[in-house]
């Protein structure tokens, strides 16, 4: 049974309906819409939404945490969402959660020292920083529609053997 809370989470965090105006327009946005939601009921992919979606609804106020996080913005929502559908179906689906600064969290985690954390803020920039044994790596990239090439590797080199 799904607890109540993911459930009305789940309800409340679908993305914006399209503005389509003509008819071919319309049936490719609903098509878009079914499959979306279809993968995001899957039993591989789902899990990271409903968590996804659980998150920002717990943090959308400010002082979530008790010691004045700020909130987590609608955009912030909205880049997350569109970054975590942008990940190929084969890439290992990252962990969510939030940060005191209104930004949300994405983290492969392996081992203490075979870790990734992208930070997603309203803006469209991705921060990251990651561990590799006695390697460190760290920076920032734009988002726009794709995930950039910098990250997808760093998510290969977490799982790398």
């Amino acid at each position: 049974m799904i607890p109540e809370v993911v459930l009305s989470a789940s309800l409340m965090c679908k993305p914006n309906p399209s503005r389509a105006t003509s008819p071919a327009a319309g049936f490719v946005a609903r098509q878009c819409d079914q499959s979306r939601e279809h993968l995001q009921r899957s039993v591989y992919f789902g899990g990271v939404f409903d968590e996804l979606c659980v998150i920002y609804e717990q943090c959308r106020e400010g002082n979530w945490d008790g010691y004045g996080a700020a909130a987590i913005k609608d955009e912030t929502y909205r880049i997350a969402s569109r970054f975590l559908e942008s990940l190929s179906l084969r890439t290992p689906t990252p962990s969510v959660g939030a940060e005191a600064d209104g930004e949300l969290a994405l983290e492969w985690y392996v081992a203490p020292r075979r870790t990734l954390s992208v930070s997603v803020g309203p803006d469209g920039y991705l921060h990251y920083a990651a561990l590799f044994n006695d390697s460190k790596a760290f920076g920032t990239e734009p988002f726009v529609a794709d995930v950039p090439p910098a990250i997808l590797n760093l998510i290969q080199q977490v799982y790398a053997a």
